[in-house]
């Protein structure tokens, strides 16, 4: 005879944990969160942009740039919480909201970022399946330094951990190119049509304001430290979950 209940746990330890989570309702749309975050990050923006064109042609716009990377980010973390469809209820409003961010006000794609960022999550860290840590110019995994020929790939592979942080200045640039790459290349994309028109909008835009106010030896300047520091700051956010599991070599 049975004299109490048996606590039955099905699934695994994760399964649990994820019950917690939602018992303690961590995971219900912050919506006057979302709404304060869009203001103030909204209005930074515009009040940067507003400072470039009163600042014009002075050198003083190389701090303009490097507070522009870092709004840049913010509202590209605007579009990844919308690729997470956690701040509106609907999926049109969230897919409104990255596209909008992503393509039109920062440059990135968001139909390629949601395909990319969805596999990572799918499978994180695991080698020929997460994109994150895919064979590139750093190495992950002892496989990928193994597999390195020439004297350049074995030296950077050697040296990895001190180039890390210079080679994310180049990461702003890198994800422009590959949103655009994607956006010619992968023709069945969802909202293709419209990502390409909002990004060669926002190219157009940025480009030519810039070249406008700017002498071009400034405009590259400002082109490099505010891609660098929207970079640097996209990079550092990023890597350390991207990178905490995975068999990777330190350098030396």
């Amino acid at each position: 005879m049975v004299t109490g209940a048996v606590d039955v746990r099905r699934g695994s330890d994760f399964a649990g944990l994820c019950r917690q989570v939602r018992a303690a309702r961590l995971l219900e749309r912050r919506r006057g969160h979302y709404a304060a975050r869009i203001a103030v990050t909204g209005l930074a923006l515009a009040a940067l942009w507003w400072m470039f064109a009163v600042v014009g042609g002075s050198w003083y716009q190389t701090i303009v740039a490097a507070a522009m990377g870092m709004v840049f980010t913010q509202v590209a973390f605007l579009g990844h919480d919308g690729g997470h469809q956690q701040v509106c209820r609907s999926r049109r409003g969230n897919d409104t909201i990255g596209v909008l961010a992503g393509d039109l006000l920062v440059g990135l794609s968001y139909g390629w970022w949601v395909d990319k960022h969805s596999r990572h999550h799918g499978h994180p860290n695991q080698e020929g399946y997460d994109p994150d840590i895919g064979d590139g110019v750093l190495a992950f995994t002892t496989t990928q330094v193994a597999a390195r020929g020439g004297a350049v790939g074995r030296l950077v592979a050697r040296h990895q951990a001190w180039l890390f942080f210079p080679l994310l200045t180049l990461e702003g640039i890198n994800l422009h190119v590959a949103s655009l790459r994607s956006l010619l290349q992968r023709r069945s994309a969802r909202y293709r049509r419209v990502e390409l028109a909002l990004f060669g909008l926002h190219v157009a835009g940025y480009l030519g304001a810039v070249f406008l106010v700017l002498s071009p030896v400034k405009a590259l300047v400002f082109i490099a430290i505010h891609q660098g520091v929207f970079g640097l700051y996209m990079g550092c956010s990023f890597a350390p979950q991207s990178q905490g599991n995975a068999d990777h070599p330190r350098g030396s």
